[in-house]
């Protein structure tokens, strides 16, 4: 092979020629770029640009619904199949990657069932956009993921019109959220609010009996069965509603337990709270 001297003087091999468009790496890197290109199965990139929704339930609700806005649909082979199996086709392209490759792109120790996606947030309502005769929940500065993840699975399942979230002390809506959720982001609308106080306020303009959550209240939760419109106000775990936010509300009540534990996990109390209050609808 040809040396020449180098700024030292010293003799060194000259630089190897590179491979052309017909190299095998060149060739394959390049049919890799077409596949991604026309949407086939492929590798996906390693930074997603969007955040994302993992979980086979909270991917196949967010694939079913038309007001989400979806990027790049990261899925494994096996994942793959049963996600063909359940629903079909999926109507985003999909990226085939390793199980490995979700777990760089995920939080340490997510549980993504092999599946992923790029997902915009959806859009948020007004109050104004509640209907008349409606049943909403208020999160007073709520900010762990599980538990709001779990609240919004329980109001999808109790049929509630929307919940009311701050914008600061809320946790984002993806990630272990929507995970915990299982698809409920999909199904019940999110209000977002800068002021907790003046959306109460704004509630009882609409004509909504605002009533916040309190283990040491002196109405039971059940008396207000089957009460509309009807907002239920829930304060995070240890610190409970703040002093403005009681103030807002038009009544407190509890929850009855006879046990010797008085007082429950939020997303457990919002559970037995929406059983209570639905029971005559």
């Amino acid at each position: 092979m040809a040396r020449r001297k180098d700024d030292g003087g010293r003799d060194r091999q000259g630089p190897r020629p590179a491979r052309g468009p017909e190299g095998r790496r060149d060739e394959r890197r390049d049919h890799r770029n077409d596949r991604s290109q026309r949407g086939d199965p492929g590798h996906a990139p390693i930074r997603p640009s969007q955040p994302l929704l993992y979980g086979m339930h909270a991917v196949v609700e967010a694939l079913a619904n038309p007001r989400r806005k979806l990027g790049r649909l990261f899925i494994t082979e096996n994942a793959l199949a049963r996600l063909k199996e359940s629903v079909g086709e999926p109507r985003r392209p999909p990226f085939l990657v390793r199980g490995d490759e979700l777990d760089r792109l995920l939080p340490q120790g997510a549980v993504h069932q092999g599946i992923a996606v790029e997902a915009e947030p959806l859009p948020a309502l007004d109050i104004d956009d509640l209907p008349d005769n409606g049943l909403v929940l208020v999160l007073d500065q709520i900010t762990d993921p599980h538990n709001v993840g779990a609240i919004i699975r329980t109001a999808s399942a109790f049929a509630a019109d929307g919940i009311i979230i701050t914008e600061r002390h809320s946790p984002e809506m993806a990630g272990v959220l929507a995970k915990t959720a299982s698809g409920g982001l999909e199904h019940v609308p999110l209000i977002v609010v800068s002021n907790l106080s003046q959306a109460l306020m704004k509630l009882g303009d609409r004509g909504y009996w605002r009533v916040g959550l309190d283990s040491d209240a002196s109405a039971p939760i059940g008396d207000l069965a089957g009460t509309r419109p009807l907002a239920l106000v829930l304060g995070a775990e240890g610190k409970g509603l703040r002093r403005l936010t009681r103030e807002r509300c038009d009544t407190m009540a509890r929850l009855d337990m006879p046990g010797a534990i008085k007082s429950l996990n939020v997303s457990n109390a919002c559970a037995i709270t929406l059983y209570a209050v639905t029971r005559a609808d």
